[in-house]
């Protein structure tokens, strides 16, 4: 469904660093109309994939994750970032182009044999959204599908995710 939500985007230039370009979502939540009706656009691309559970990445994925769920009567699983979460955890390091991240889940999340999809706000080069794939096979689950607000095609991160992926808004550049 590319070029649905563009309207509904801010861009700014060279954020965080030169020669990014950042789009921001803060328009789609800050309006009820819009942020009801993508979170409807994320319940008609993922319904068919009869997920169990949602998992939110951290932090804009949490965003969509947590209504998406409340209106497909699901629950949702937090990824978070190293050191956010309380109790037993298990981590997954990858590669940034700047250094090295890493995400965690806790242990006591009822994953195993879960059909879940992944949340989160955009899609580049799939690093995180890999990572969070392999975190979550280590835990017993099923990545059943990934859905994303945007996505940079050109960055190639659709293909190095395994489950499929499905995009609301797609950028070529």
């Amino acid at each position: 469904m590319p070029n649905h939500l563009d309207a509904w985007l801010a861009t700014y230039p060279d954020f965080p660093k030169p020669g990014i370009l950042f789009y921001d979502i803060a328009p789609i939540i800050e309006a009820p109309e819009r942020l009801t009706a993508t979170c409807q656009l994320l319940c008609d691309t993922i319904e068919e994939w009869q997920p169990d559970v949602l998992v939110g990445i951290d932090s804009r994925g949490f965003l969509f994750a947590t209504p998406v769920a409340v209106q497909m009567g699901l629950g949702v699983v937090m990824v978070r970032k190293k050191g956010k979460l309380p109790g037993a955890v298990k981590e997954a390091s990858y590669a940034l182009e700047y250094g090295e991240a890493t995400l965690a889940v806790q242990l006591d999340r009822q994953l195993q044999g879960k059909r879940v999809v992944l949340i989160d706000d955009l899609l580049a080069t799939g690093g995180t959204l890999a990572a969070t794939e392999s975190l979550l096979a280590e835990c017993g689950a099923e990545v059943v599908g990934t859905a994303v607000l945007i996505e940079l095609t050109a960055l190639g991160g659709r293909a190095r995710l395994k489950a499929p992926v499905r995009s609301l808004q797609t950028y070529a550049d």
